[in-house]
């Protein structure tokens, strides 16, 4: 199997400019390409997971990736998925999150002469001459046909900034100059940049008369339609400061059954013939299923080591070993949710873990209470509907007495 069908098979591939030179390309690893990563934060998050695996599929193939560092896009702000302008962030804070990223990319991707290359687009944004700029660049974009892209249309309604509008010719003059300083041929990156990236196409076109390609991949989201890494404590990051080994190894141990397999074809290595197996699982199975994925992804971005505590600890949550299936398990119904929510108190007492409400207050007033491995600490702490679909949450007090709380 070519690297390109298993990229299609994976369920990876969304739009494309050119299918035969995209695969003819990748295939014979003559592709230098790029995906684009603004410092928004001091760490990447899974958001930005698959866009580092398909890097490190396509390297081990042959191809030589190029990972650019919004340092000076990043001044602007992406407008695409968003309905309000993003925060602005001062020169030093943006290259300290490049600093943060350049750590992180490198637990995938392999730097060095020959092989991956980071760049920084303030090398080329930061000191522009205005005037210049928009003589030379600008008179090459139609702004009737920039409006039609579905990432201004979203901003449209509430108010599109002139500063946003600038993006897109912004990313489009980022490929010109990847393609003029290292040869450059194609992009990379969710589908929610298809636009941005056809500008970049057409601006080497009309500029430099040179074909340069463009393809997505299918944005990570759930069997609901929502984008996946996102808790009730916010993204789920890849700095095991901002998120732990542990919660990050729990977030796909609790994948709904519907996104397990779509999970582990689209961002793990396992074999393909391997995980066609799991497809049949059911069940009790499917909980072994996301052990793996679980495992498998924990140990890419944190190592063998703590993807290993990481799963020790969760088993321990199951009376030192045992299946999830096989834990005590406690059913919430809606009604047992006030106002979309219901706090921890409540959960405690309807898991039969305390007797009142007072006994629960007292358990985790004195530290006796974890959700998932994490302690408890504030008597308010509320809990929606949501947080107990698929697998639910595990509510433990003390050291023996713990319950599988699910949505009926």
């Amino acid at each position: 199997m070519t690297v390109f069908e298993e990229l299609k098979e994976r369920g990876l591939l969304a739009q494309l400019t050119d299918e035969e030179e995209i695969k003819e390309l990748i295939n014979n690893g003559k592709a230098t390409f790029y995906i684009g990563f603004d410092p928004t934060a001091d760490s990447l998050h899974v958001g930005h997971f698959m866009a580092l695996c398909l890097m490190k599929r396509l390297q081990m193939a042959g191809n030589r990736p190029i990972a650019l560092i919004g340092g000076g896009t990043g001044m602007i702000g992406d407008p695409s998925g968003r309905s309000d302008l993003r925060t602005m962030m001062t020169t030093e804070m943006i290259d300290h999150n490049c600093e943060c990223f350049k750590k992180q990319m490198s637990r995938f991707i392999e730097f060095g002469e020959g092989k991956a290359m980071m760049v920084n687009n303030a090398d080329w944004l930061r000191d522009l001459n205005y005037i210049e700029f928009i003589r030379d660049i600008g008179v090459h974009f139609s702004v009737n046909r920039m409006l039609t892209a579905e990432c201004y249309k979203q901003r449209m309604e509430k108010g599109l900034s002139f500063l946003e509008f600038n993006y897109m010719i912004m990313q489009s003059y980022d490929f010109m100059m990847l393609y003029e300083k290292y040869g450059c041929n194609m992009q990379f990156g969710g589908d929610d940049q298809w636009s941005n990236m056809l500008g970049g196409t057409e601006l080497i076109r009309r500029k430099l008369g040179k074909d340069a390609y463009a393809m997505t991949i299918t944005l990570l989201l759930n069997s609901e339609g929502n984008k996946m890494g996102k808790t009730q404590k916010g993204a789920v990051w890849l700095d095991p400061e901002k998120t732990s080994p542990y919660e990050f190894y729990q977030y796909w141990r609790n994948v709904a059954d519907a996104d397990v397999i779509k999970c582990m074809k689209m961002l793990t290595f396992l074999p393909l013939e391997q995980i066609k197996e799991m497809e049949a699982w059911e069940g009790s199975q499917l909980n072994k299923a996301k052990e793996i994925l679980a495992y498998e992804l924990t140990q890419l971005v944190h190592g063998t080591e703590e993807a290993d505590k990481a799963q020790e600890s969760a088993r321990a949550l199951f009376a030192g070993g045992g299946n999830a299936a096989d834990m005590p398990t406690c059913e919430l119904e809606e009604a047992d949710f006030q106002d979309g929510k219901i706090d921890i108190l409540a959960v405690l007492v309807k898991a039969g873990l305390t007797a009142s409400r007072s006994e629960a207050r007292r358990a985790v007033e004195q530290g006796g209470v974890m959700v998932d491995n994490e302690k408890v600490t504030d008597i308010k702490a509320v809990y929606e509907p949501a947080q107990f679909a698929g697998e639910g949450i595990v509510v433990k007090r003390g050291k023996k007495s713990f319950k599988r709380v699910i949505l009926k």
